[in-house]
C-alpha cells in the first residue's frame, strides 16, 4: 500500500500511471523491450513531456533518444504504487456494491488481497463471493488478531460509515477506501481515498446534456 509520501506527488500523475502500466504490459506481451515517451504519447493521447514528468515520480530515468526498458519501467511503476506486494484488506458492506468489488479480479493483479467481508445481514453470513467469506461485523476484531490488515474498504450506508471506520481504526488499518458519501473523521496519519460516484456521474451526465453547446 502506498504510504503518505505518495500524497506529495501530483494526483493526476499518479492516476495516469495505471494507464501507462496497462500499455507497457501489452507492449511486453507483443515482445517489445524498449519504449519511448513519444510512443506512449501516441497511444494515450498525452503530451510526451507530461508523460516524462509522470514517469519521473517513480524515480526511473530513460535514455535520451532511446527511451525506457519496458520491464524496468513496469517494475518502477508497480513499486511506486505498491502493486508489487500483497496488501491485506477487509471489506465492510457486502451488498450490491461490496459484492461487485469482491468479484473484480483485477485487484489481485494489483496486490490487493481482500481477506474477508463483513455485513449485518444474517442472510449473507457464511456465503462466499470470489473465494472471500462473509462474516457478521462482530467477528471483525477476532479475525484481525492473527494478521495485518492495512486497508479497510467501506461500502455501507452513509449513516453507519463512521461507526464502520472506527472499527477499522481499532484493528490498526492504515488506509480507508471510502465508497460512501460520508465524510469520515479520521486520525491525520490514516489515509482516506473517497470514491465520489455521484460526482463522477455528475460530470458524465452534464457533458452528455451539454454536448455541442
Amino acid at each position: 500500500m502506498a504510504n503518505n509520501i505518495i500524497q506529495s506527488y501530483p494526483l493526476p500523475s499518479i492516476q495516469r500511471l495505471p494507464i501507462y502500466l496497462r500499455l507497457l504490459k501489452e507492449a511486453r506481451d507483443r515482445g517489445e523491450t524498449i519504449i519511448s515517451c513519444t510512443k506512449i504519447s501516441e497511444e494515450v493521447n498525452q503530451l510526451s513531456v507530461q508523460i516524462r514528468k509522470d514517469l519521473s515520480i517513480t524515480g526511473i530515468v530513460g535514455r535520451p533518444k532511446v527511451g525506457y526498458k519496458i520491464n524496468d519501467l513496469i517494475a518502477a511503476i508497480e513499486t511506486f504504487l505498491g502493486w508489487n506486494r500483497k496488501t491485506n484488506a477487509f471489506l465492510i458492506g457486502a451488498g450490491s456494491l461490496g459484492s461487485a468489488i469482491l468479484k473484480y479480479e483485477g485487484f489481485v493483479e494489483h496486490g490487493l488481497n481482500i481477506v474477508a467481508a463483513f455485513d449485518v445481514n444474517p442472510e449473507l453470513f457464511g456465503k462466499t463471493i470470489h473465494q472471500c467469506s462473509i462474516y457478521p461485523i462482530e467477528k471483525l476484531t477476532e479475525l484481525a488478531k492473527d494478521q495485518t490488515i492495512e486497508i479497510g474498504i467501506l461500502t455501507v450506508p452513509a449513516n453507519v460509515a463512521q461507526k464502520a471506520a472506527d472499527l477499522l481504526l481499532e484493528i490498526g488499518v492504515q488506509a480507508i477506501w471510502n465508497y460512501t458519501p460520508a465524510r469520515l473523521d479520521l486520525p491525520a496519519l490514516v489515509i482516506c481515498e473517497d470514491v465520489k460516484l455521484s460526482a463522477s456521474f455528475a460530470v458524465l451526465s452534464s457533458r452528455l446534456m451539454n454536448r455541442g453547446v
